[in-house]
């Protein structure tokens, strides 16, 4: 949305801010995730950069790491407004905070600006230092802003423009701003998408050992396995958001996660930093209706999920043997919050069946990737390349099939004539999980499965069949 109160602009110098203003995030806390998933050890030394002043703590961070400003999240509105600007002839000048490598960054890809002033190794250009360094340049001007720290200079520009203003902001400034460019989704909606509550189908695995104990009818029980579910998947949004920030540069670069809410700037990084330990606080509370040892469990997922997320998915056949584990972890939970003791024999299933499904995100990602003409990029964040890809068909197809024969090993236990009555139906299960783990192997390599298979899965009509007919299976063997 753009409302535009004086059409004739008065061609003075524009001035425009960066964070928040032509690009939707804050650099600054981009680069920092970035600077702490390459080397998590300078987490020791921020708090010295602090207190020497938020000008050495820019020029600090920026000194390490670079972001690329091809695939920053642009205002594109405003930004195509700016070059209609540029094309008449206006003088455009970038005026940030920024680190200057940033603001040079952009400048050249941009090509629009005619002069820089940002931030240096001693002066952080903000509030009335950045208004002293406007008018010592240029005494008429219009700036383009979006929050509190633009007040100073709103009030002694010729054109007030807002980009995707803050609450403080629209109030103190929409009646008089000449322009306002609004590029948005809504906050609630992309706070709910940052959780990925899709991904909470993962967690049904809870459920699991009660139910193939075939103790579903108790209701205490199905109580105690619902707290764990909602626990638990608190704690997973936690790590995914957490996951998000630490994979801002490398989603960027990626055809659709990009879209993503703190990828795409539409959900500020500081409100997922906060988000974090309100997700993981409401985890806790649960916890202690639960008992402890699904607290341990909980706390070792969350543990391994964060090595994860910060260094382990960076490394080839690590990180999906890890996403194994993880998945397998569930099974775990389930069983101490129930007091249900998981099957061995379920365990070794899922971690050969979960692998496979871990090998089909990665061939999937790859897939995408060997499409794509910038996938030195797009690889940057990760440890596999498309080379790997007849590799990965092969690691993950063969786990998807030692998986069933696992199953028919089962079949053949003592324990499958303890619960079942008729044990001889369960066999008609086989070819149903032989069909599907083939077919989303087949669609995989064809680049048809999306980089997550189980919300590929939540949507396909097939495997809510197989489904059925693996329940209306296991129900009648009872």
């Amino acid at each position: 949305m753009e409302n535009e109160t004086h059409p004739e602009s008065n061609r003075s110098t524009l001035c425009v801010d960066l964070d928040g203003t032509l690009v939707k995030l804050d650099t600054l806390h981009q680069a920092l995730f970035l600077l702490l998933r390459r080397d998590p050890a300078s987490i020791l030394k921020i708090p010295g950069w602090i207190l020497k002043g938020k000008a050495r703590l820019k020029n600090e961070v920026m000194q390490r790491v670079e972001l690329d400003a091809t695939v920053l999240p642009y205002n594109g509105r405003f930004l195509e407004w700016l070059r209609k600007e540029h094309r008449s002839g206006r003088k455009l000048v970038l005026a940030t905070a920024s680190n200057y490598r940033t603001a040079n960054a952009v400048a050249e890809h941009l090509g629009l600006f005619d002069d820089i002033l940002a931030s240096n190794e001693t002066t952080n250009l903000r509030h009335d230092r950045k208004l002293n360094a406007i008018r010592e340049k240029f005494p008429s001007f219009a700036y383009a802003g979006n929050d509190k720290a633009d007040f100073p200079i709103w009030d002694a520009a010729d054109e007030v423009i807002l980009v995707n203003p803050s609450a403080p902001a629209r109030k103190s400034y929409a009646a008089q701003a000449d322009r306002v460019f609004l590029e948005q989704r809504p906050f609630g909606r992309m706070l709910l998408k940052s959780m990925r509550c899709r991904q909470w189908l993962k967690n049904l695995l809870i459920f699991s050992p009660m139910l193939l104990a075939h103790r579903f009818t108790e209701t205490a029980m199905l109580a105690q396995a619902f707290l764990a579910f909602l626990a638990f998947s608190l704690a997973a949004s936690s790590i995914y958001v957490l996951n998000d920030l630490f994979d801002l540069s490398a989603d960027q670069h990626h055809p659709r996660k990009c879209n993503r809410p703190f990828a795409s700037g539409d959900l500020p990084i500081a409100t997922g930093s906060l988000f974090i330990p309100i997700l993981a606080g409401g985890s806790l509370l649960l916890c202690t209706l639960l008992p402890l040892s699904f607290f341990l469990t909980l706390t070792a997922y969350y543990i391994l999920t964060t090595i994860y997320s910060w260094r382990v998915k960076q490394i080839a056949i690590a990180d999906v043997l890890m996403l194994a584990v993880l998945y397998s972890m569930r099974i775990l939970a389930g069983s101490v919050a129930t007091g249900t003791p998981a099957s061995g024999w379920f365990i070794e299933f899922a971690i050969f069946f979960f692998l496979s499904l871990a090998l089909v995100k990665r061939t999937s990602e790859l897939r995408e990737m060997d499409e794509r003409t910038d996938n030195e990029n797009a690889h940057r964040e990760r440890g596999y390349r498309v080379l790997d890809l007849p590799l990965l068909l092969g690691f993950g197809s063969a786990s998807g099939y030692i998986s069933v024969f696992v199953f028919t090993m089962y079949l053949s236990s003592e324990k499958v004539s303890e619960l079942y009555s008729r044990p001889q139906l369960l066999w008609a299960f086989c070819p149903l999980l032989l069909y599907w783990i083939t077919r989303i192997w087949y669609l995989a390599w064809r680049g048809e499965v999306d980089d997550d298979p189980l919300a590929f899965a939540a949507s396909d009509l097939q495997t809510y069949l197989v489904a059925a007919l693996g329940a209306a299976t296991l129900l009648y063997a009872i």
